[in-house]
């Protein structure tokens, strides 16, 4: 039996299954909590980096901190092992091959995105998480590349590879890609409008925070100063920043926690 194959058989096992719609679920309840610190840029101009270490410490926080966090930890690695297993043989229903590969290299960021804040969580529950920020973790990487020959070239193509991935995130909103990958056969009767609606705006939301990161560290290549980089939460105080950007980012806030119900339906139809 291949290695290919033992993959493929345990993507379809029920187990792997259950814990990876569960670890979706869990990911689409950070985005839920991003949009609420989102907000709270708003209401106040500080609180908890509006990220998805800020809402893990935000989950920590609360009077069951810490039986939560477990529970979220558990489930961002099982998606992240999931989101490898769809990298490694995902995608069979994906006719072109081209756009089978693009989204399989989107699994394995997923899956480095959702181990990563597992991780994270575990640490914080055991009293040995980092207190750096993303947007500290953006500029030390930005940092180390400007520090190299060719740095800020080396920077530059990181800021055009975030900007397409905010092109490719907002032609997915707007072409409404996403569907190919859900069943909803296997959803209530009716609910098809709500998860495509919600979809939508969840990932042209998507498509504006990274566009602004995209921005960010395209000016940290220009002016060789990696301070001028940063993550999400960099993006979204820097769209509070612009004009109507109050307003703004109640908007972009709006559509993370879209993304984040999303998520709730995602992980009940989302394809074998």
């Amino acid at each position: 039996m291949t290695t290919s194959t033992k993959a493929s058989q345990a993507r379809h096992s029920k187990p792997v299954q259950v814990l990876g719609r569960v670890g979706m679920a869990c990911y689409g309840v950070v985005h839920l909590i991003i949009a609420y610190l989102a907000v709270r840029i708003v209401a106040s101009g500080g609180g908890q980096e509006a990220d998805g270490r800020g809402a893990i410490s935000e989950i920590g926080s609360t009077g069951v901190g810490g039986f939560l966090l477990w529970v979220v930890a558990i489930g961002l690695i099982a998606y992240g092992l999931w989101q490898a297993l769809m990298a490694a043989t995902g995608y069979s229903w994906v006719s072109k091959q081209r756009r089978r590969v693009m989204k399989r290299v989107a699994s394995v960021a997923r899956c480095v995105m959702g181990v990563s804040l597992g991780v994270y969580a575990i640490q914080l529950t055991v009293g040995s998480g980092s207190q750096g920020s993303g947007d500290q973790q953006q500029q030390e990487v930005t940092g180390k590349l400007l520090a190299m020959p060719a740095g800020p070239f080396l920077v530059a193509v990181l800021a055009a590879i975030v900007l397409g991935v905010a092109v490719a995130a907002a032609a997915k909103g707007i072409r409404k890609t996403f569907l190919d990958d859900l069943d909803f056969s296997s959803l209530p009767s009716g609910t098809r409008t709500w998860v495509e609606r919600l979809g939508r705006i969840g990932y042209l939301a998507k498509a504006v925070v990274f566009g602004v990161v995209g921005v960010l560290i395209g000016v940290a290549a220009f002016s060789h100063d990696p301070g001028q980089a940063g993550g999400l939460d960099a993006a979204l105080r820097t769209l509070a920043a612009q004009p109507f950007g109050p307003a703004l980012l109640i908007a972009v806030a709006a559509g993370l926690a879209a993304f984040g119900a999303y998520c709730f339906g995602a992980a009940w139809a989302h394809r074998n």
